[in-house]
């Protein structure tokens, strides 16, 4: 085991310590495998897990299948209706990992807190980092994973469960997007629910494609979900306070379709990149989410909604030293090229955060 310092938010440095599995994992990076393993100990669905972790779903989902090949042996069973679990190998790394950790916690408590003493000035010294709270998105968690020197703390929340945590000031800025379509107030009626016009502003980013996700070919021939739900087809389903799920089911009652006749309508996903990922295993026929996610898994892809992707914050954020330094990395080329090579997004014109109004302009 080896032990580093960390900074978090918030809080003074400690000691950590990470398993090294030396020849039986030869190359792979296994500093976020516990992590990973430790958040689906409970069950439940791997995109959840893999946020917990801070990585994406097709990280945690590559992870775990090269250290699989490596051992020869598996550390976890998906399985349709349960989620993901652990094998028993699994369960024995985890429960290894806690044991170790109790132990080795107690011994390392003297170092740590001379770590503290020598590193006090230091820490006094670190500025706040924002906390942005965003509806999960592959271009921005692209940017966010192959960026240099981004200083700001990434939670991947609901658009919905987002804007209301930035009116609880649980955030410095908030990722959400709504649907082309929405007329001016139906925007400022959502918006209104949570945030005033008067503390904050929107910064709209981009657009970007939803539609189904199906397996490559689209050989059920699906153009609508009420055709999938017709059919009697298996859906993987978005989960409730993101704004992906809110689109899913205006688009349903639209279509005088009631949930409780789709199968798999209860089954939730966490991200764009989970639901694809679930359509590929076969787990699942139709799933509902960006073109981008579709493409990364070589899936078929029917577009059925634009909208705009985009930033609330605070004004007193946007006019912050942070909050500055925060947008100019987010209006220069990298981003901005990274949009363009994706298929299903168009960047916006650059403009500073502005009114409410401005967000479907």
């Amino acid at each position: 085991m080896s032990s580093t310092a960390t900074r978090d938010r918030g809080a003074v440095p400690r000691l950590r310590w990470a398993w090294d599995f030396g020849p039986l994992l030869g190359d792979i990076d296994t500093s976020r495998l516990l992590p990973l393993l430790n958040a689906l100990a409970g069950g439940g669905a791997l995109g959840a897990a893999a946020t917990s972790a801070g990585m994406s779903y097709r990280s945690a989902w590559g992870l775990l299948r090269r250290c699989e090949e490596a051992l020869g042996v598996a550390l976890v069973v998906m399985e349709r209706g349960r989620g993901t679990r652990l094998t028993e190998l699994g369960e024995s790394i985890v429960e290894l990992d806690g044991a170790a950790r109790l132990t080795l916690g107690v011994a390392h408590a003297p170092w740590e807190r001379r770590l503290r003493d020598l590193l006090a000035p230091v820490v006094r010294a670190v500025p706040e980092r924002l906390r942005l709270a965003a509806s999960h998105d592959l271009a921005l968690a692209d940017w966010i994973e192959h960026g240099r020197g981004i200083s700001f703390d990434l939670f991947w929340r609901g658009s919905e469960d987002a804007l209301e945590g930035l009116g609880r000031d649980e955030c410095d800025i908030v990722g959400f997007h709504v649907p082309e379509a929405w007329t001016q107030e139906q925007l400022l009626g959502s918006l209104g629910r949570w945030l005033k016009p008067a503390v904050h502003v929107c910064l709209p980013l981009m657009r970007r494609c939803q539609g189904l996700i199906v397996a490559r070919g689209n050989p059920h021939r699906l153009q609508t979900l009420a055709d999938a739900s017709r059919r009697g087809l298996r859906m993987v389903n978005r989960q409730r306070g993101s704004g992906t799920r809110s689109l899913i089911d205006q688009l349903l009652a639209a279509n005088g379709l009631r949930p409780e006749n789709i199968d798999g309508y209860a089954r939730e996903e966490f991200t764009h990149e989970a639901i694809a990922a679930t359509v590929a295993a076969g787990q699942a026929d139709v799933g509902f989410g960006i073109e981008a996610a579709a493409a990364r898994y070589d899936l078929g892809f029917i577009p059925l909604v634009w909208e705009r992707y985009g930033f609330m914050m605070r004004k007193t954020t946007a006019d912050s030293v942070e909050g500055r330094a925060f947008l100019a990395r987010l209006h220069g080329n990298t981003f901005r090229q990274r949009l363009i090579a994706m298929p299903g997004y168009e960047p916006l014109p650059v403009r500073a955060p502005g009114a409410w109004s401005g967000f479907l302009v």
